[in-house]
This record gives C-alpha cells, structure tokens and sequence, in this order.
C-alpha cells in the first residue's frame, strides 16, 4: 500500500508528494520576493501614495489536495501557498534630517518600517526553506527511479 496514495498507485503517490513539495517552493519563491522588496525599498521615503514604504508580510495559507476523496490519507495532505500579502503598519523610525525634502517642519523624517538584519534573517530561513524543499523532491525522484528499476 503506497502511504502517499494508496489507492491510486505508486505514480499518484510520487505525483501528489511533488505537488506538496513543489507548493512549497512556490511559497517560498514569494517570500523571498517579498523580501527582496523589503530591502530594496528599505531607505523609499516616499511612495506612489506619498508616505514612507511599508514592509511586506506574506501569509501563507493550507490548501487541501483532495477534500472530497475517500482515503483519509490523501483526504489530509495539504499544499501551501501565498494567500495575501500584508503591509505591516507599524510605524517606521523617525531621523532628523532637516535637508531631506520629505523631512516635516521639525526637520524629521519618517523612515520606512523595515530592519534589515530582520529582512536577512528572514531571506536565510526562507532561502533554507527552499533547500530543503528541493532535497524533498530529489528524495521523491530518486525513490520514483528505485520503484521503476525494482519494477523491470
């Protein structure tokens, strides 16, 4: 009985373990995109809407691969994926640079909200996250290979 998918076979099995595995590449491609603007917008002062850039959160969200199906197996594995992005309205720190042409009256600036030893540490656990994703699909390609030899 295949753990993956027991009723649809071994192939069923190995595709749906990639369709997992590869969500969560997905998700993690988008996240560390998101990241990617954080850091470049990190000294934006000044957006399209005329206020300071405001980081990027992603919100992941679990998708279920087949609800309806009869197997309990298949009927609990999920998928993830980047349901939303949210703009994180914590306020950014305020410098005091009276010759900026954003600065108020005061002579102060509002800086964006974004820390970039945060935005580092965070693209190194996603840049992880990812790796580990694609050891898991080696993993599935190298035991879908074995299944094919032992089957000749």
């Amino acid at each position: 009985m295949n753990p993956i998918g027991a009723s649809n076979g071994v192939s069923a099995g190995v595709f749906t373990a990639l369709e997992v595995a590869a969500s969560g590449l997905t998700a993690e491609r988008g996240r560390m995109n998101l990241i990617a603007s954080n850091l470049a917008n990190a000294r934006t002062t000044r957006g399209a809407d005329g206020q300071p850039y405001r980081r990027a959160d992603p919100v992941f969200a679990a998708r279920s691969i087949s609800p309806q199906s009869f197997d309990p197996v298949l009927r609990s594995l999920q998928t993830v994926e980047l349901s939303e992005v949210r703009r994180d309205a914590t306020p950014g720190p305020m410098v005091y640079d009276p010759e900026h042409p954003d600065a108020d009256a005061a002579g102060y600036l509002q800086m964006p909200n974004v820390n970039v030893v945060t935005e580092m540490v965070n693209l190194m656990t996603a840049s992880r996250a990812y790796e580990a994703g694609i050891t898991s699909i080696e993993s599935i390609k190298a035991m879908a290979s074995s299944a094919l030899r032992i089957g000749r």
